[in-house]
């Protein structure tokens, strides 16, 4: 991919006899990266250093080299890769996730993890640097990149985290999603099925676990786009209370809800879950994909919401993104870029909180080859709208899209990432759920 922006080069003349910037990169990286560049390295200069064989990585510009030595981890990388200052170019059979995948594999079959490199490595890494003139004060992070202030959590906090990701536009989310606009993992019964049918069939799937039917009262706390809310109102005859902190979002459902003829059917607030006023109300209780935001403090507030707003005996049903290691917010980059403040953990962990909240869990289903399959959808429409995406959102923010929708493919397919419904029941009442379920 090209990028308009203007690159200077900050390297002096090279000295007679003197390798290319390419070669003196490989050569003081290796002790870091366990022997040869796994991949093909081209530097700004020209030079090529590396394996023939792998896939291209272009350094643009010395701020490249600069970003990893200030933050030597994926952030570095992914700073350097949304300004256009890295650029992994399709060739030769390579792209983003092919050449992703390469080097996860190659720092696994090399135990890279946890590596110490001797001084002595450290010291002739420092004196490349400097002869490449790569040190000095860290380039501006992207703009991008958020900076989101305040107190962690706070509602004002959150309605800015959910602005930074979810406002960029409802015509660059229509162009990306299918045309129900569910931001989370479909339902897909073959890896051929369109994308919207397998959301169609994901909503189907939530609303017969939670027993609607015509009159069904339903909260839908993070509604998104109203995927949800339309659904249940549209085919199941339920009425339905959505409540999101997303300006965009809301005026784009309250549109289409005057285009159906369901404001008799479907109300949406803009409105924080933990302002829902409602107590032992709703016969049912969904939330899709929106428990990842909440963080870890607030989760049994969360929690407790869920319970107190369901009828003793009705159903609650959580669509939740799950995650093991350091990382509950997904790594540097999607904390970074995506969704600032997210938290996720283990589905045990999760099950134990809303347990713990007070709901009795009746069902655990995992989605996570799914949303392989949902990513996969999100991306060939991404691509297809290229050119229209960078109109509206200009070329640093696709290429943050571009990274993010092919590195959570991999962290689904790997492994890395889960996501589970989790269908549970608001005990002290008679609850309805079959004896034998066949969902």
């Amino acid at each position: 991919m090209t990028t308009d922006r203007t690159l200077v080069v900050e390297t002096g003349p090279a000295r007679v006899g003197t390798p290319g910037v390419a070669q003196r990169i490989a050569d003081a990286v290796a002790p870091f990266v366990g022997g040869e560049l796994p991949v093909r390295l081209r530097a700004w200069d020209g030079s090529e250093a590396g394996s023939p064989d792998g896939p291209l990585v272009v350094l643009h510009s010395v701020d490249a080299v600069r970003r990893l030595l200030w933050h030597p981890n994926e952030l570095g990388a992914a700073q350097a890769y949304v300004t256009g200052e890295l650029d992994v170019p399709e060739q030769d059979g390579w792209d983003l996730d092919r050449a992703l995948t390469h080097a996860f594999a190659v720092a696994h079959e090399r135990g890279l993890s946890g590596t110490r490199p001797s001084p002595s490595a450290v010291v002739r890494a420092v004196r490349t640097a400097l002869d490449l003139k790569a040190l000095g004060r860290p380039p501006a992070a992207p703009a991008s990149q958020a900076n989101i202030k305040g107190r962690l959590h706070s509602a004002l906090r959150d309605r800015r985290a959910i602005s930074h990701h979810y406002d960029l536009s409802n015509e660059f989310y229509s162009l990306i999603l299918e045309p129900n606009m569910a931001y989370s993992s479909g339902y897909h019964s073959s890896p051929g099925q369109p994308l919207e049918e397998a959301q169609a069939a994901k909503l189907s799937l939530v609303c017969t676990k939670l027993g609607l039917t015509e009159g069904s009262t339903l909260l839908d706390v993070g509604c998104g786009w109203g995927s949800m809310s339309l659904h249940a109102a549209e085919h199941f005859g339920a009425r339905v209370v959505g409540v999101t902190i997303a300006a965009e979002q809301k005026r784009f459902i309250d549109e289409r809800i005057r285009e159906r003829g369901l404001a008799d059917r479907v109300k949406i607030r803009l409105q924080d879950y933990r302002e829902v006023p409602e107590r032992d109300h709703f016969d049912a209780v969904s939330s899709i994909e929106m428990g990842e935001h909440v963080g870890q403090r607030n989760y049994p507030t969360y929690a407790a919401v869920l319970r107190r707003s369901v009828k003793p005996g009705g159903r609650v049903l959580v669509q939740q993104m799950s995650r093991s290691g350091k990382w509950p917010g997904g790594g540097p980059f999607i904390e970074s870029f995506i969704a600032p403040d997210m938290y996720m953990r283990p589905v045990g962990e999760t099950v134990a909180m809303l347990e713990s909240g007070g709901l009795e869990v009746r069902d655990v289903h995992a989605l996570r080859e799914h949303y392989v399959l949902t990513v996969a959808g999100w991306l060939e429409r991404f691509e297809a709208n290229i050119d229209r995406l960078t109109e509206l959102v200009g070329e640093e923010v696709v290429r943050v899209w571009r990274l993010y929708l092919v590195g959570g493919s991999m962290a689904f397919r790997d492994g890395r990432m889960g996501v589970d419904q989790i269908l549970m029941v608001r005990p002290g009442g008679p609850h309805t759920l079959p004896l034998v379920r066949e969902w």
